[in-house]
């Protein structure tokens, strides 16, 4: 082993230097020189996507308001809110990132059809499979839009949250989001004066988890995103109207359904668990549902032929899929349909890839701050997470782009999003770092802590005063 210490040629003061522990075969100074060539590469994707969402934003002010936040929902801060980015940033006040979120005029369906166009263009497969799911975030209080206590998978239980469904392009390249929905509860969609003060438009009405996502879906598929299937959990295989609508528009679904769910067979309506204990030894096959952590994830599986559940529908092939895990013989089920008889490997896939989705969620709330918002209504948070998102897949499409430019070498892995993420804030984006920047940071949130701590100390002691 040699320690090599050296410059890149990328720009930098003299005084910057790259530090490499590597063995005969040069392997690192040959890494090094491929991220030295990518970041001008780098840096131009950067100003490519902010140029091409700049459109989205009337004003040129409010346009670099949003590249300077998307440049810091990328960075390695700890904690993404208004605050934090605009020091990043260099801005001297969070106003111009709030103004940005709560009331600057901006083509916000434009800029969701630009995120998704973007993702397509770098991911688009018509082997590819769209991704429904839900996530919750945590909340305190009862002021921010859609918060109420109800069940999140985040921790596991009922808890004070928002929930919202999230629609992931997913192919062999990667996987990104595209689209987003705000899931409003019955307490809130009921209480018109509450929905007003937090901002919801009028026509907003209550929506189940299940239409939201039926409503994301055929948008995008209605913009001629290529996907020739759709993946989702129980909440969306147990509702009849999207499978309904995906198979009047020839999109095949295999979809995880409950235990009791019931299917028809030749002898009637049957449980999936009962059909599934009908099965002989042979029906069951060992595939992989696809890459993980630790490798292929392997389990038992097979199907079964069923029908429709009513005369009304369109022809088609219908399965009721069941996965066996091979140590403990968990089971789980899924309902499928296709135009075409596919095998069972083909399904299995498809299934495969809604983990995708759960592995969006991480990195986007990790890399870039997708829960960490601090706004109450209902225009800010849409905001929020369409530039979050747009932040995500940056980084997807980069980690996708620069593997394929400079594949990994042998005993390397290629290129993460996480990993991409520090070689980008590393390399291309470095914060505004002044000692007069940051002074004046801490003077202006002091300030501002410090009336915010009068004003409750003055409403406190205004309600506890006993009339004399």
């Amino acid at each position: 082993m040699t320690l090599l210490v050296g410059r890149l040629d990328m720009g930098r003061p003299p005084r910057d230097h790259v530090v490499f522990v590597c063995d005969t075969t040069g392997l690192a100074v040959a890494v090094g020189h491929s991220v030295a060539a990518g970041r001008w590469q780098w840096q131009w994707q950067f100003d490519e996507l902010t140029g091409r969402v700049g459109g989205r934003f009337v004003r040129v002010e409010t346009r670099r308001t949003a590249a300077r936040m998307l440049g810091a929902m990328v960075s390695e801060l700890p904690v993404k809110n208004c605050w934090t980015l605009a020091e990043h940033a260099g801005d001297r006040s969070p106003d111009a990132m709030q103004h940005l979120l709560a009331s600057a005029v901006i083509d916000e369906d434009g800029l969701r059809d630009d995120l998704r166009d973007y993702v397509i263009e770098h991911l688009g497969d018509i082997d590819a499979t769209l991704v429904v799911d839900e996530t919750g975030d945590l909340k305190k209080g009862v002021h921010t839009v859609g918060v109420q206590r109800q069940y999140t998978g985040t921790a596991g239980r009922i808890e004070n949250s928002q929930v919202a469904v999230y629609l992931t392009y997913a192919t062999a390249a990667g996987h990104a989001f595209i689209d987003r929905a705000l899931y409003l509860p019955k307490s809130w969609s009921s209480d018109p004066a509450r929905c007003q003060r937090a901002g919801v438009p009028g026509d907003v009405r209550f929506a189940t988890k299940p239409a939201l996502a039926k409503r994301l879906i055929i948008d995008a598929l209605d913009a001629g995103a290529p996907a020739g299937w759709v993946t989702g959990d129980e909440v969306y295989g147990g509702d009849p109207k999207l499978r309904c609508a995906l198979e009047s528009r020839g999109t095949g679904y295999v979809f995880a359904v409950a235990c009791d769910h019931r299917v028809t067979t030749a002898t009637g309506r049957v449980r999936a668990d009962a059909l599934a204990a009908t099965l002989p030894k042979q029906a069951w096959q060992p595939l992989s549902a696809g890459e993980g952590a630790k490798g292929p994830r392997i389990y038992d599986w097979a199907f079964i032929e069923i029908g429709p559940d009513s005369d009304k529908v369109l022809p088609g092939c219908r399965w009721l899929m069941i996965r066996r895990r091979r140590r403990s013989g968990e089971l789980a089920f899924y309902r499928c349909w296709n135009r075409e008889a596919v095998p069972l490997a083909r399904l299995v896939k498809v299934a495969g890839r809604r983990w995708s989705t759960e592995e969006n969620f991480q990195t986007g709330k990790g890399l870039a701050g997708l829960d960490q918002h601090q706004v109450r209504g209902w225009r800010s948070w849409h905001r929020w997470t369409l530039l979050a998102m747009l932040a995500h897949a940056f980084l997807t499409v980069l980690a996708i782009t620069h593997h394929a430019d400079a594949p990994a070498s042998a005993g390397l892995i290629a290129v993460t999003r996480n990993e991409i993420r520090h070689l980008f804030t590393t390399l291309v984006r470095t914060p505004a770092g002044p000692l007069a920047h940051r002074l004046g940071w801490s003077l202006w949130r002091r300030r501002h802590q410090y009336r915010a701590r009068t004003s409750h100390y003055r409403r406190r002691s205004a309600a506890t005063t006993v009339p004399g």
